[in-house]
């Protein structure tokens, strides 16, 4: 049986309001060339240039299965080098955690309708 996480402690709305969640559409996916567990991810977000992720699903995802479809992603996290690449943002994605602290399953947040990349998400 999986643990229930422990809540967090609660944010205001303002912060919540802080949070740039978007819709982008998932064109690019291959193994992380430096990483075990990361997938490299490129992402049509609605910009002219995209961005790419960084993304720790490789082991409950096939990168060709990602391709095509849409995703949320967090836009404004500040951009980061994961072993070499640089990740612009991160994807939502819901985690069950068995009971030896390790992730069981990983099940990345996928839109049912199709909608513009880089439509907010509220």
């Amino acid at each position: 049986m999986a643990a229930t996480p422990e809540p967090l402690p609660s944010v205001s709305f303002e912060q919540f309001t802080n949070l740039d969640l978007r819709v982008a559409t998932i064109k690019a996916a291959e193994p992380h060339p430096n990483a075990d567990r990361l997938l490299k991810i490129q992402l049509d977000d609605g910009t002219p240039d995209g961005r790419q992720v960084c993304a720790g699903i490789k082991a409950w995802y096939d990168p060709a299965d990602l391709v095509g479809t849409q995703v949320v992603i967090v836009a404004n996290l500040e951009p980061r080098t994961i072993r070499g690449e640089v990740s612009q943002g991160m994807i939502m994605a819901a985690s069950s955690v068995g009971d030896g602290g390790e992730k069981d399953s990983v099940c990345v947040l996928r839109l049912d309708q199709p909608v513009p990349p880089g439509s907010k998400v509220s």
